[in-house]
């Protein structure tokens, strides 16, 4: 899986010591070393992870008021101990900077990548019960942990009797990160409105998500049909009540309408619906199956497998119908598109010779461009994220589904959680996809983090035996 690199403001005295020593460390040791290999490497890891154990360095020990540093040389050639002379000094300097207040500028280098990522540690005080645990919830899917206050990177610390209050604390340099806020309206949405407030504060993290809402097909009694709910599962409510049989539910970007295949007209057909005002129409019916809606970012066109020439094959529409037109034309069993965020490319699962590969190709046609999946056996269910920067999809292997996700030009899939038919969240972080639970063909949604792969379930609407294929506005 390709790694990226970002950079984050300096938040510890840990985070700049690394950003001061680097250029020091490489030009001494690369000047006194050269008879040492591997001398540098230890440090470079610290310089990089804080917190782990030197081969030839004891710890270098930072606190929130203090800092003292000892350098002991172990196992090392002589010409390499002179090479460590100057760290203590230069801890020293930012210690003293650090103790007499001044703002820690600067910035740290940090690899990540798709399941690669440390969680970020927070405490939460003075908040309990209900406001807690949505709370936990809104967080832990979006890369964060739980500590004590003395552990964590980030203390929040509020009340909920009645109005949600809260305020967030840097621990490292006592500094107010959020200050105190205070929030009405519906407990939950209040909760979720300081849970972003708080995630969009935190340096270089993708924006919150808590306050967004899902589609999803539930199923129960031989019927399906499509609901809205708020990220978590809360907040549910159908949106159909035909009595039929409903699938693959796909949001209209920026509106409250959605397209969704139905068998409502005893036949599989795709339909737009906008729930704001209960308006629905037939969007195709054609011969053989209409299936896979799904719509480009800004809402004009609409990509949709059919099968009304014989085989199964990718089309393209306006949003209104018009303008039918055919991108494959092979006996190959086409399936699931969906749109990159600039609307020039269309992924799509094919299958031959019962062996499936995802494929882009261009609304206006042309040859379509297979993309490697390595490390993942039979992708299907792609969803491109908003960013551009990766694809994510279901990966089978025998009975088991796995989330994967590959770069968006193809490449190493890393595997996530285990689920299936994903879709990313406005973040382009988090995922929502269905899981199999207890049998029968009965699903679970649930949400994950991409990033440090955490997983949540979320809440089940009672009386409904199933939920699956889940689509996130944006």
């Amino acid at each position: 899986m390709k790694r990226e690199k970002m950079t984050r403001p300096c938040q510890s005295l840990t985070g700049m010591f690394c950003t001061l020593a680097r250029p020091l460390i490489n030009t001494v040791a690369s000047a006194r070393c050269k008879d040492a290999p591997g001398a540098l490497q230890p440090f470079q890891r610290f310089a990089r992870e804080s917190g782990k154990p030197l081969k030839r360095l004891e710890w270098l020990r930072a606190r929130a008021h203090r800092a003292e540093a000892t350098v002991l040389m172990r196992k090392a050639r002589p010409a390499c101990r002179t090479s460590w002379l100057f760290l203590p000094g230069l801890l020293a300097i930012c210690s003293t900077a650090f103790s007499a207040g001044a703002p820690l500028e600067g910035t740290i280098e940090q690899t990540f990548g798709p399941g690669h990522e440390r969680p970020i540690l927070v405490s939460i005080s003075g908040l309990s019960g209900e406001a807690a645990q949505i709370l936990r919830f809104d967080l832990y899917v979006q890369g964060f942990a739980f500590t004590d206050a003395e552990a964590a990177q980030y203390q929040i610390i509020g009340s909920n009797n009645g109005n949600l209050e809260a305020r967030v604390i840097q621990r490292i340099n006592r500094s107010e990160l959020l200050g105190n806020r205070v929030y009405s309206g519906p407990f939950r949405r209040q909760v979720h409105h300081f849970a972003d407030d708080f995630v969009n504060a935190v340096p270089g993290h993708a924006r919150g998500i808590a306050q967004t809402r899902i589609m999803f097909k539930g199923e129960a009694a031989g019927a399906s049909e499509i609901y809205i709910a708020d990220f978590d599962g809360h907040e549910s409510q159908p949106m159909t009540r035909d009595g039929s049989l409903v699938a693959a539910p796909c949001w209209v970007p920026h509106r409250l309408a959605a397209y969704y295949t139905s068998y409502k007209l005893n036949h599989a057909d795709i339909f737009y619906h906008d729930f704001s005002t209960g308006a629905r129409r037939v969007f195709a019916r054609y011969g053989g199956s209409n299936m896979s809606p799904a719509v480009s970012p800004d809402g004009s066109r609409v990509a949709m497998i059919l099968s009304k020439d014989g085989w199964t094959d990718l089309y393209v529409a306006n949003a209104d119908g018009s303008n039918l037109r055919r991108l494959t034309k092979s006996p190959q069993d086409e399936s699931s598109p969906c749109w990159s965020p600039d609307g020039r490319w269309i992924c799509y699962a094919s299958k031959e010779s019962e062996r499936r590969s995802l494929s882009v190709i261009s609304p206006s046609g042309g040859a379509p461009r297979r993309l490697t999946t390595r490390l993942a056996s039979s992708p299907t269910e792609p969803d491109w994220a908003p960013d551009g920067k990766h694809i994510a999809f279901t990966s089978q292997n025998g009975g088991n589904f796995q989330i994967c996700v590959i770069p968006a030009e193809g490449g190493d899939a890393e595997a996530i959680a285990e689920g299936e038919d994903p879709s990313w969240a406005p973040n382009s972080r988090t995922l929502i996809c269905a899981r199999r639970a207890g049998g029968r063909g009965n699903y679970v949604l649930c949400v994950l983090d991409v990033g440090t792969k955490q997983v949540k379930d979320v809440s089940r609407i009672s009386g409904i035996s199933s939920q699956s294929q889940p689509s996130w506005a944006k």
